[in-house]
């Protein structure tokens, strides 16, 4: 009990060997298959309804009463006692645009041209891309190339902005909101397995550690049928 007191519960004793972040998708329903027919709504509805759900504490007015406006392209960097609570950077889900469910609600999945959330795993005291914005790629992991023609990335270029980072944990950042890269698959071969990976890139990225599918990239399938 006495040596517990000498631990804090807001932050790790040690964090000189923080490692680069994992990644996750969303929707995530039936493991790393995203299968459905764009003529069959209750094939893609399930999909659909796990973004609506994942994306509501991003809803812009939730945003803007929970948390503050902050300055683009460089850390948030807060002082003060560890125990205190921290304010969190906006994220709103217009930001990223065609994939945001307001416009279309569908996300896509109804025309065949499915959206897909990208989300970096949250790491305490982390900066990454050491003071440059971390982006995201995407390409056949398996396959013809040409199988995956087009991908747009929502917000901007496809990037996570600095001012996310670093994360201070849930303790003193109660109403953090995870910074989001959406990727919309607008020109994918229908009627086909497509295997597709998408990785993180910067500066302290591991993306291409065989021995781990998830440090720095997430490798899953698309099977859009007609």
């Amino acid at each position: 009990y006495v040596m517990l007191l000498t631990l804090s519960p807001y932050t790790p004793t040690y964090r000189d060997r923080v490692s680069p972040p994992g990644v996750m998708i969303r929707p995530y329903l039936n493991g790393f298959t995203i299968a459905f027919n764009v003529s069959q709504p209750k094939t893609w509805q399930p999909y659909v309804d796990s973004m609506h759900h994942f994306l509501a504490a991003y809803d812009d007015k939730v945003q803007e009463e929970k948390n503050i406006e902050c300055v683009s392209g460089q850390y948030f960097i807060q002082g003060g006692n560890e125990s205190e609570e921290k304010k969190a950077c906006q994220f709103k889900r217009s930001l990223l645009q065609n994939c945001s469910g307001i416009e279309d609600p569908t996300f896509g999945y109804s025309k065949g041209q499915p959206c897909i959330l990208l989300k970096m795993n949250r790491i305490i005291g982390y900066r990454p891309g050491a003071g440059v914005p971390v982006s995201v790629d995407c390409k056949v992991q398996k396959g013809n190339e040409s199988d995956l023609r087009s991908v747009d990335f929502y917000p901007g270029n496809g990037t996570f902005d600095l001012m996310y980072y670093p994360y201070y944990g849930k303790m003193t950042h109660v109403n953090y909101t995870s910074p989001l890269v959406a990727m919309h698959f607008t020109d994918v071969k229908k009627s086909n397995l497509v295997h597709i990976q998408c990785s993180l890139n910067g500066k302290g990225i591991i993306n291409n550690l065989n021995s781990d599918r998830f440090l720095g990239r997430i490798i899953f399938t698309l099977s859009i049928g007609k």
